[in-house]
């Protein structure tokens, strides 16, 4: 009988070890080493039908490179986020929460493929519980098939038979091989299984998506290699409690990672939202004091939301300092601020700072708008519904440049915006006659409290 071999992994990093140790020498983590089989003979569950013919080196130059024809998906957001649509024989990770929507994304995308031979691989639902979610999609399709199984080598006979144009994997933890004897969902089932549709992606030129589950500290579940192996990471966010979902890249070797779309979640399955400015602008019946509105870019998209701040005595001793959506650290910055630069006595009220639409914004363009729905607060005034602000505060007061800032005011004006604040040292390289909208140029937040009391 062949001996069995055995090795250990660590269940944080995927760090091999030959022997168990405590702690792990790579990421440092205790206690987290685990005893796994490994493989017990050298075989592969992919099977390519062409000989496969050693490689040479070969000269740079001699290498032809031509444009990959990418599958363009019906959904517009993923195929921004991805780069331009599905690149052939690449394989595609993502993530989320459990619950935020990743099967019913992938599900709702293979059935809009209808031109497209679609296998859908399923380890965690049954062929009716699909079936009950495609009912409530209330999407045609003729080419999506369903597979429930969860052993790769059962997978990949039915691969060779359907021969699917599009392969989607749900989920990856769910899926072993039988040449590792470990439990589905392990480090080294993980990396084995991916390691086979990888190989598979790539010889038959096939695009692969793989759902991931992610830990409670948000990272994707399983080695980093995982990461590592795929050619696209992207990570699905949101509140469960919100119906707005963010589909963020992480990684991307087709295209650039500073890319997002944007969902809402209904009984229907996910809509695209190709105007989320409008969403993140609340609808009022009357004007009040402390909402501004700021230009802000989430990756290469000029979003305009709603600044919404509340500042009131403080009745209870210490003042309070509480903002949703806003970092809290920059907006005590801000404050400081105000009061040291703008002689406003903040110490003894309660501040509560938000962001409309329930996102999480890091972009520090959003300094000023933040400073004016303060001072609106503050001052019980009205800020005009038809001004927004983009411009970075500085310990000084002073308000600096921001990047991309045309693609901002163009953003302004198509939603019908009548003044931008924005800062003096933006003006230089700006072409200020391609704009309709009224640019005001500001150097210090003191001129922007004084242009603001003119109007």
């Amino acid at each position: 009988m062949a001996k069995v071999k055995s090795s250990y992994f660590c269940q944080s990093c995927g760090a091999q070890s030959p022997k168990w140790v405590g702690r792990c020498p790579s990421c440092g983590e205790w206690n987290t080493y685990v005893e796994e089989i490994i493989q017990k003979e050298d075989k592969t569950s992919w099977n390519s039908s062409s000989t496969k013919v050693a490689q040479r080196p070969r000269h740079l130059k001699e290498i032809t490179y031509s444009q990959e024809q990418r599958i363009v998906t019906p959904d517009g957001e993923l195929n921004r986020v991805l780069g331009g649509g599905i690149v052939p024989g690449s394989i595609v990770l993502i993530g989320g929460e459990p619950g935020i929507g990743k099967s019913t994304l992938m599900l709702q995308v293979a059935l809009k493929l209808s031109t497209i031979k679609v296998l859908y691989v399923s380890g965690e639902e049954s062929e009716q519980q699909i079936k009950m979610r495609a009912e409530r999609i209330e999407v045609p399709s003729d080419a999506c098939y369903i597979l429930t199984e969860t052993s790769t080598q059962n997978i990949f006979k039915q691969i060779e038979i359907l021969q699917p144009e599009v392969l989607v994997i749900d989920s990856i933890q769910t899926l072993h091989s039988a040449f590792i004897e470990s439990a589905a969902g392990s480090i080294s089932q993980v990396r084995e299984c991916t390691a086979e549709l990888l190989k598979y992606a790539k010889e038959s030129g096939t695009p692969v998506f793989l759902i991931g589950h992610i830990t409670k500290e948000g990272t994707l579940a399983g080695p980093k290699v995982l990461e590592h192996m795929v050619d696209t990471v992207l990570q699905f966010e949101g509140d469960q409690h919100l119906s707005y979902r963010i589909l963020r890249t992480t990684k991307n070797r087709f295209g650039s990672t500073s890319e997002l779309g944007i969902y809402q979640m209904s009984a229907e399955g996910l809509r695209e939202v190709t105007n989320p400015s409008e969403i993140l602008l609340s609808q009022r019946d009357e004007p009040i004091s402390g909402i501004a509105i700021g230009a802000t870019l989430e990756g290469n998209r000029p979003l305009l939301i709603e600044i919404q701040s509340l500042v009131s005595a403080a009745t209870y001793g210490t003042p309070q300092r509480s903002s949703t959506g806003f970092d809290s650290k920059r907006l005590n910055m801000l404050l400081a601020v105000l009061e040291k630069r703008g002689g406003m006595r903040f110490g003894a009220q309660d501040v509560f700072l938000n962001i409309a639409g329930g996102i999480k914004v890091e972009d520090p363009a959003l300094d000023m708008a933040v400073c004016v729905s303060l001072v609106s607060s503050f001052n019980d005034a009205i800020i005009p519904g038809d001004m927004c602000f983009a411009g970075e505060v500085g310990l000084g007061g002073e308000i600096r440049a921001v990047n991309r800032v045309e693609q901002r005011i163009s953003e302004a004006e198509k939603l019908g915006f009548k003044h931008i604040f924005i800062s003096k040292y933006n003006m230089k390289s700006l072409d200020q006659k391609r704009f309709s909208i009224q640019l005001h140029e500001v150097s210090r937040l003191g001129e922007v409290f004084d242009s603001l009391l003119n109007n």
